[in-house]
């Protein structure tokens, strides 16, 4: 047998309502936001993710799928969605469209890591990217967006971590305390840190091992070294989201994971899932854009692990609404009965009315028990009898009354009742 690569996961039919749950809310409320989708390849050139995540994160380091495609082109499936999106934006000439541009986007994404809770080496994302909005509204809107979109879903117990990790005028001065700071201890750090060091230090500040982690709690705070427009903004941005009712906690270890981000970062942390709790993180990155060769435009936009947000909904108890149940089972008794029982259910379906059919050939008790199971409605019972009669027999699932109704009339029947 061949089975399933490690750090994939099938969907099945029977999980599938879930993931319909998560990803209709996140469409919801991103056309609250006057969002629109955009879909981007799960593959693209190697050279975008190395210019735009950057070469200093785990993600292109350690993590990404890269080979050689027949022409002998490097090729990596996306590990994040934001590079392709600029891509995106800048080849099909929308800089010159009117701004500011919202988009978003439910993509697979593919990190070659350590499978853990709510992460997998294909997992899934829900995304939002907002081009052209240079002020703090913008940030603000975005974890507005972020907020509703887990309310929404039902998760508690989330906290909103906020930083400013400063811009290209106002960065370097805290990269030299930075490394002033953590120089005499670099013996003791684990090698990517001492990597990291002189190319680019804010990195340090994600590591996860316990020394490095204790290390830079006593490092210098981005927030002591902002230029007086980072100071603005961040200063104007707390002030919205106050304003908004929106709680925050202030951290000053916040980086995330990728180079490209500047001023605001921010994440949503779930105490619900343990040490991998963050299942919302974002930021402005106002450099990408031009970097990759577009316009000179400012951006803000988050990410969010689909899988991560289900076993937040899991691990709380909270109960996904299943979709609507199966309308109605056509079961045939015979024959001629099989035959008038798919034609009926052709004629509901093209009312808009969700039917089946016996497909297996089973007996009448057994297409009872598949029908109940299936959670139909309605089961329609027709053989020679009833084709003689004219009627059929229909019975209510509910309450397991039966009534007969004649053949011409079973459709605008059915339909009345399943309205």
């Amino acid at each position: 047998m061949i089975s399933i690569p490690k750090g994939t996961k099938d969907v099945l039919p029977a999980d599938a309502y879930q993931w319909h749950f998560v990803e209709n809310t996140a469409r919801r409320i991103a056309a609250l936001y006057n969002l629109k989708e955009i879909r981007t390849p799960v593959f693209e050139h190697t050279e975008l993710f190395l210019r735009g995540v950057g070469d200093t994160t785990d993600i292109v380091n350690k993590e990404m799928y890269t080979f050689l495609d027949k022409g002998e082109r490097s090729i990596t499936l996306k590990p994040e969605g934001t590079a392709g999106v600029v891509r995106a934006f800048i080849e099909n000439g929308r800089g010159g469209g009117v701004m500011a541009l919202k988009m978003y986007y439910i993509t697979p994404v593919f990190r070659y890591e350590r499978p853990q809770a709510g992460r997998l080496r294909e997992h899934h994302q829900f995304g939002v990217e907002i081009f052209g909005g240079k002020g703090p509204e913008t940030d603000a809107e975005v974890i507005l967006l972020a907020r509703d979109y887990i309310a929404a879903l039902g998760v508690e117990n989330v906290e909103l971590n906020l930083n400013s990790i400063g811009c290209k005028h106002c960065r370097p001065k805290f990269n030299e305390a930075l490394r002033e700071y953590l120089r005499p201890h670099l013996p003791q750090m684990c090698p990517t840190c001492n990597a990291r060091f002189e190319k680019n230090p804010l990195r340090i500040l994600d590591c996860k091992e316990e020394r490095c982690a204790e290390i830079n709690a006593g490092a210098p705070k981005t927030v002591d070294f902002l230029c007086d427009e980072c100071r603005e903004h961040f200063e104007k941005l707390k002030e919205i989201l106050s304003a908004c009712g929106v709680a925050y906690k202030l951290n000053p270890k916040l980086v995330r994971g990728l180079d490209y981000y500047s001023k605001t970062v921010f994440e949503f942390v779930s105490t619900d899932i343990g040490a991998q709790g963050t299942v919302l993180g974002g930021g402005r990155y106002d450099t990408l854009i031009e970097n990759l060769g577009g316009p000179s435009v400012p951006a803000v936009g988050f990410g969010s692990g689909i899988e991560r947000m289900l076993l937040v909904l899991e691990n709380t108890g909270k109960r996904i609404p299943e979709e609507a149940p199966l309308g109605v089972y056509a079961a045939g008794l015979d024959e001629e009965g099989r035959k008038a029982a798919f034609a009926l259910a052709d004629k509901l379906r093209k009312e808009g009315i969700s039917a089946e059919f016996d497909h297996a050939e089973r007996s009448v008790k057994a297409q009872f028990k598949y029908a109940g199971k299936a959670g139909a409605r309605f089961v329609v019972v027709i053989g020679s009898n009833e084709l003689a009669s004219g009627a059929y027999t229909v019975k209510d699932m509910a309450d397991s009354s039966s009534v007969t109704v004649k053949a011409e009339e079973a459709v605008a029947y059915l339909k009345e009742r399943l309205s």
